[in-house]
């Protein structure tokens, strides 16, 4: 009985932990699948966490707050989109800055509201009947919040138009050869500006998750590096969103595995996992045959250049 607890506790946490990684990586799949890499995930995450937790605290509302993190995720996300699509200058730096940015900003406006609760989260929730189900019913029904069946919706959806429309064969095909898309009539700067919009948009609404609804209130740092995780989470799920899910809440199952077998995995390995990821990103981004390798879009991080292959 003791262990059957243990288990149904620990998945139920997965759920909730791999919520915020799997909707930030649903997000970065569409913009890398449109050529775009976005080192600047975490910067719109920390800035989508205070801006939910804000809007939630003076309002009473924390559905509008997860609407206004992802608004603000999505403003975020332009200046990256302009930079690296317009300008065409290196996505990787832009990303870097654009992090920096978030994380400075977010820690200079967090300051006067770390420590205050937050009065009006997002609930959980108890779904009559399912939830009596032996095992599967505590960990998928009972104690969880809205927005982790919304996101768990959300995977077949995005699968279904990344691999089965028309709109998502044009990103597929940005993503794989701007020049041949543009001969086709596919608008390449368009398709990489919704795509990376779209992203940051999901960014910002995992921040907001993350202080409206896991945990309610706002910390500075309070993402704790989970922009790299999903960056290379992103990568690990080879830019599916099936896999995705699959790779967050694997994820999520390790980190809160780590807390619970301390005797065995060293919390501070844990916590240098951002940046070994982040290391990892940048060789899988200067190594063109490892991208090749594992599937990668071909154009990813490439400036396109209207005329030139």
């Amino acid at each position: 009985m003791g262990w059957e607890t243990w288990i149904i506790a620990t998945l139920s946490r997965t759920l909730a932990y791999g919520t915020p990684l799997l909707i930030a990586t649903l997000g970065e799949i569409f913009a890398e699948r449109a050529g775009v890499l976005n080192l600047g995930v975490e910067g719109m995450m920390i800035m989508g966490a205070y801006s939910g937790f804000v809007i939630a605290y003076t309002t009473g509302h924390p559905w509008l707050g997860i609407l206004v993190a992802g608004v603000v995720g999505a403003v975020f996300s332009i200046i990256h989109a302009f930079v690296s699509v317009t300008l065409k200058a290196n996505q990787v730096v832009s990303g870097l800055a654009l992090t920096m940015l978030g994380l400075g900003l977010a820690g200079v406006l967090g300051r006067g509201w770390e420590g205050l609760p937050l009065f009006t989260p997002i609930h959980k929730m108890t779904v009559p009947v399912l939830s009596s189900i032996p095992v599967l019913g505590p960990i998928l029904f009972k104690g969880q919040n809205l927005v982790v069946y919304l996101t768990m919706l959300l995977v077949p959806v995005l699968w279904y138009v990344l691999f089965r429309t028309r709109i998502g064969i044009s990103i597929r095909a940005v993503g794989e050869s701007p020049a041949t898309a543009d001969s086709l009539g596919v608008n390449v700067t368009r398709i990489r500006y919704l795509c990376v919009i779209f992203g940051g948009f999901l960014a910002g609404v995992a921040g907001g998750y993350l202080s409206v609804a896991y945990r309610p209130s706002w910390t500075q740092g309070m993402t704790g590096g989970m922009g790299w995780i999903v960056i290379a989470l992103t990568i690990f799920a080879f830019w599916n969103p099936i896999y995705g899910l699959l790779g967050s809440y694997l994820f999520a199952a390790l980190y809160h595995l780590s807390f619970r077998l301390q005797a065995w995995v060293s919390p501070e390995l844990l916590k240098a996992m951002p940046y070994l990821f982040a290391i990892l990103v940048l060789i899988f981004v200067a190594q063109g045959t490892l991208k090749k390798k594992m599937g990668a879009p071909a154009a990813l991080s490439v400036p396109y250049t209207r005329g030139e292959e």
